[in-house]
C-alpha cells in the first residue's frame, strides 16, 4: 500500500500554490506510477490480427478506474452504432473479446480533454531473442523492460497516474477529463479509436500519450504496408533458364527501393515539421520470407518469395497521391527487367493506409503543454512524430485538436523494448500540470 498519510496542507486555489500542491501529491504517488506500469506490462495484450488478447489488461484498467470512484464504460467496438458504416472503418477484425474502456471525470462546463492510449501491443515474438522476459517488467539501470513498456503502456500508466493524483487531492475540474484505453491500434487497426469517438467521447482537445522522447508532437507521418509475392524458376538439378529466379528478382527490387524514396523526395513537398528529417520519404523492406529454415528443407533455389514493403508519407498527402507514386515506381521497376519478371509479382495491401495529420504549433493545446512542461523543468521541442498513429482520427475525422506526448525509451516493436523511468516520471508530471491548466483544477481547503 502507498503511504498517503503525510499530506501537505491543501492550498487556496491560486495557480502557483495549486501547481506546487499537485506536484507534491504527484511525488508522493510516484510509486503508483511505476507499479502500474509494471502490472500493465505483466499482463499480455498482444494484437494478433484479426484477433487480440487485450481483455485481461482492460479489466485491470477498469478496476483502477473504479478505485478512483469512476464508472468505467467497458464496451466492444463492434457494438458501437455506425462504426461499420464509417468511411474509416477497416473490415475483417474480430472484436468479440476485445473491449475499449472509457471513463469521465466530470467538470463544470469548462474546456474538456481526452487522455487517450492504446492498450494493445505488437506480439512479443521477434526474430531476435529477448535478453529480458518480455512480460517480466524487469527494471535495470533506470529502464523498465517489457513488451509494450514504451509503446505504449507507459502512456496508459501516465494517464492513470493523473487520475490517481486528482483523486487523492480531492480535486474537482472545470472541464471534463475523459480517459480511454482503446484496442487494436497496432497493425493499422484504429477501429477502437474510431469507436470511442462514435460512442460520444469527444472533447475540446486530446492528448495521446504515445512515446515521443519528451517532444510535443502535433503531427504524424502517414504510412502504407505492401505485401508482394515473387514467383520464378527454382530447383537445383533440373535444366532450365538461369534468369528469372526469385533470388534475382529480390536483388533487383532491393536495389530499387532507395530510388523510390529519392523519386518521392524530388516530387513531393516536405512538410515543415519534417524539414530536418534524415529520411523524409522513408521506404524500407521490413520482411523477407522464402520458406522454412532447417534440415527438413532441401537445398534448392526458392520458387516463391514474400516481401513486406513499407513507405511513409507527409501529413498532407492523400492516399491517391501516395498510391499513384508507388504504382509508378513499381511498374517502372518491373518493366526495366522483363527477363526477370516473366511471372508478374502479386501485390496485396494487408492493412489500411494510415494518413498523416498535423496542426499548427501555435495552437493553444501546443503552447499550453509547452508551458506545463516548463513548469516542471522541461524544455520540450515541437516536432512531427516519425511514424503513423491513430491521431489522424481526432484531427482529420473529428476536427479535434490533438497531439502526442510521452517518455523516452527504445526498441519499440523489437526485442528488449524499454522505457526510461525518469523520463516517464517527468512526462507524467507535465501531463498533470497540463490537465490543471487546460481543464482547471480546484481542491477543497483544509
Amino acid at each position: 500500500m502507498l503511504d498517503v498519510t503525510s499530506q501537505p496542507r491543501k492550498p487556496e486555489n491560486g495557480v502557483p500554490a495549486l501547481h506546487e500542491y499537485l506536484d507534491d501529491t504527484f511525488q508522493r504517488m510516484r510509486p503508483y506510477l511505476i507499479q502500474t506500469l509494471e502490472e500493465l506490462v505483466r499482463i499480455p495484450s498482444e494484437n494478433l490480427p484479426p484477433h487480440g488478447n487485450e481483455r485481461a489488461c482492460q479489466q485491470y484498467v477498469a478496476r483502477q478506474l473504479e478505485s478512483f470512484g469512476l464508472t468505467p464504460d467497458v464496451y466492444l467496438p463492434r457494438d458501437v452504432a455506425r462504426l461499420e458504416t464509417h468511411p474509416e472503418y477497416w473490415p475483417d477484425r474480430d472484436y468479440s473479446d476485445r473491449p475499449n474502456v472509457n471513463a469521465v471525470l466530470r467538470g463544470r462546463g469548462g474546456r474538456s480533454l481526452v487522455l487517450s492510449g492504446h492498450i494493445d501491443t505488437v506480439p512479443a515474438d521477434t526474430p531476435v531473442e529477448w535478453r529480458h522476459n518480455p512480460f517480466g517488467a524487469i527494471t535495470e539501470d533506470g529502464r523498465l523492460y517489457g513488451r509494450g513498456s514504451w509503446d505504449m503502456k507507459a502512456g496508459v500508466a501516465m494517464n492513470l497516474m493523473v487520475l490517481r493524483v486528482l483523486h487523492e487531492a480531492g480535486a474537482s475540474l472545470g472541464g471534463d477529463l475523459i480517459f480511454e484505453t482503446v484496442v487494436d491500434e497496432e497493425f493499422g487497426g484504429v477501429n477502437g479509436t474510431l469507436a470511442a469517438r462514435l460512442r460520444g467521447y469527444t472533447a475540446d482537445a486530446a492528448i495521446i500519450t504515445e512515446p515521443t522522447h519528451l517532444k510535443i508532437c502535433p503531427a504524424q507521418r502517414g504510412g502504407q504496408v505492401i505485401h508482394v509475392e515473387l514467383r520464378g524458376s527454382g530447383g537445383m538439378l533440373s535444366p532450365g533458364e538461369t534468369s528469372g529466379r526469385v533470388t534475382e528478382q529480390l536483388a533487383h527490387l532491393l536495389a530499387a527501393v532507395p530510388a523510390f524514396a529519392r523519386e518521392r523526395e524530388s516530387r513531393v513537398a516536405i512538410h515543415p515539421y519534417y524539414a530536418d528529417c534524415a529520411e523524409p520519404f522513408a521506404a524500407w523492406v521490413t520482411n523477407i520470407a522464402t520458406g522454412k529454415w532447417g534440415w527438413t528443407q532441401p537445398i534448392t533455389v526458392a520458387e516463391r518469395c514474400r516481401i513486406e514493403l513499407y513507405f511513409q508519407t507527409m501529413p498532407d498527402e492523400t492516399r491517391d497521391q501516395a498510391h499513384a507514386d508507388f504504382e509508378r515506381w513499381w511498374s517502372a521497376t518491373l518493366d526495366a527487367r522483363p527477363d526477370l519478371f516473366r511471372i508478374r509479382p502479386t501485390v496485396h495491401v494487408p492493412m489500411r493506409w494510415l494518413p498523416g495529420s498535423s496542426m499548427a504549433s501555435d495552437q493553444p493545446l501546443v503552447t499550453e503543454l509547452e508551458a506545463a512542461a516548463r513548469s516542471v523543468g522541461l524544455a520540450p521541442g515541437v516536432e512531427g512524430l516519425d511514424a503513423p498513429s491513430d491521431m489522424y482520427i481526432f484531427q482529420r475525422c473529428f476536427q479535434m485538436p490533438a497531439l502526442m506526448w510521452g517518455p523516452s525509451g527504445g526498441n519499440a516493436h523489437q526485442a528488449d523494448e524499454f522505457v526510461d523511468i525518469e523520463s516517464l516520471v517527468q512526462a507524467a508530471r507535465a501531463l498533470l500540470q497540463m490537465v490543471h491548466r487546460w481543464c482547471g483544477v480546484e481542491v477543497p481547503a483544509r
